[in-house]
């Protein structure tokens, strides 16, 4: 089918366990998901709503270490296209070269970094990209048609449309066509969507875009202890699933 779109899921990984993490992110690369962000947890993500935060806090309390992130990715990895996602405190202080050499052991393919902006990337990007790995580049609707021709020049992978400018999961809407045409302009790179994108608002997001990006409504998911583990895989699964098929409609 000629220029299907696709779906990028965002999972906090250790949350509820590291077990249910592998699971999860098999299961939905079974589902129909591209790319899958594994969230590195974080004690305070600026970018995050309330359901991600959530998240992110419960496995730290549950004793999260940056270990179980890299041990997790080599048994996902090799199934389904995986990216770490995480603020750059910790890429700061383990050190980036760390990072390159889990990701490249594990055969993840690149970071998002949402607290780190383009032009604070440019020095770490030549090694990352020496490594064969992406770092993913934001736009923002704030963004001048002069700074978007610059981020996206050289952006890899795909572009990460902020749908609108605030936190994950607040489900506020704008009209993106105009910054999407911007985009377009000046690149062939995929542009995906994120913040604000569940099985209601999918389909209308991904109108001129490659793919969406969807994480507070599979995280919310995970958050809901009226369900057993096995109950929270088939959910998300099943609304991987939904959106794939939407946004291809």
């Amino acid at each position: 089918m000629p220029n299907r779109k696709n779906l990028v899921a965002y999972i906090t990984t250790g949350f509820p366990s590291l077990e249910f993490t592998v699971d999860a992110a098999l299961a939905l690369a079974e589902a129909g998901v591209d790319t899958l962000e594994l969230g590195m947890p974080f004690s305070d993500p600026v970018a995050d709503g309330p359901v991600i935060e959530k998240a992110n806090l419960k496995a730290l309390e549950n004793g999260f270490k940056l270990d179980h992130l890299f041990e997790a990715s080599a048994k996902i990895a090799p199934h389904i296209d995986t990216l770490w996602m995480g603020y750059f405190n910790p890429f700061y202080h383990k050190g980036l070269d760390t990072f390159i050499t889990e990701a490249n052991k594990a055969g993840v393919n690149g970071f998002i970094i949402p607290d780190l902006p383009f032009e604070e990337a440019r020095p770490y990007k030549p090694a990352i990209e020496a490594a064969g790995l992406s770092l993913i580049d934001f736009i923002a609707p704030t963004d001048s048609k002069a700074r978007i021709e610059q981020i996206v020049t050289d952006a890899k992978k795909f572009i990460y449309l902020v749908a609108y400018a605030g936190i994950t999961g607040s489900g506020q809407s704008e009209n993106l066509q105009p910054i999407i045409t911007d985009i377009k302009a000046f690149t062939d790179t995929p542009v995906y969507v994120g913040f604000g994108v569940d099985q209601n608002t999918a389909k209308d997001k991904a109108k001129g875009v490659d793919g969406v990006i969807v994480g507070s409504a599979f995280v919310k998911v995970l958050l809901d202890e009226s369900l057993s583990d096995a109950q929270k895989i088939t959910k998300i699964s099943a609304i991987a699933k939904e959106i794939k098929e939407k946004i291809n409609s």
